[in-house]
């Protein structure tokens, strides 16, 4: 089982070509996944970039969503006021109880208008069962005419905004 010094060395050579070829594969796959890898990585900085822009982006619009909520009530009572300083600077000589009254009455309708629109609305009490939800008893009474627990007389209006109490009203209520 000799071999031939000749071939020996060719199979040599042969395997070491294959060994070069294999290290230069692998030195190729290992540049394509580096690649890859640092793709991936600028991806991920662009989309975590993306990520803190959106947050800043968010935080100012729900810090200028606080800021100007009310712009639009402040935009509606803006007539009512332009009213008031009307019936302010109107000529007081001329002017008389019954018509500064019914002024008044105008702009006050005016402006419940406005907060109706908006969705306030007053809480009915009077006649009414006592609900410690909408109602505070300040003051109880003895009165035939009303049952036990009963809303004898409000003495403050209480009000809704929407479906939540902005302020209870006050009311006196029947023993």
């Amino acid at each position: 089982m000799t071999q031939d010094p000749s071939a020996a060395e060719e199979q040599v050579n042969e395997a070491a070509g294959e060994q070069e070829t294999a290290e230069v594969n692998w030195e190729q796959e290992a540049a394509q996944w580096k690649a890859q890898a640092e793709e991936h990585q600028n991806r991920m900085l662009r989309a975590m970039a993306d990520m803190d822009n959106l947050r800043r982006r968010v935080r100012k619009e729900q810090e200028d969503l606080a800021k100007y909520a009310s712009l639009k009530i402040v935009e509606e009572l803006l007539p009512v006021l332009d009213n008031f300083e009307r019936a302010l600077a109107a000529d007081k000589e001329s002017m008389t109880v019954e018509s500064l009254l019914e002024g008044v009455n105008m702009v006050y309708r005016q402006m419940v208008q406005v907060f109706e629109k908006e969705g306030l609305s007053a809480i009915e009490a009077q006649g009414k069962p006592f609900d410690p939800h909408v109602h505070q008893a300040v003051m109880q009474t003895q009165n035939p005419e009303f049952d036990s627990g009963v809303v004898v007389a409000e003495l403050q209006k209480g009000y809704m905004f929407k479906d939540r109490v902005v302020r209870p009203a006050m009311v006196q209520v029947n023993k």
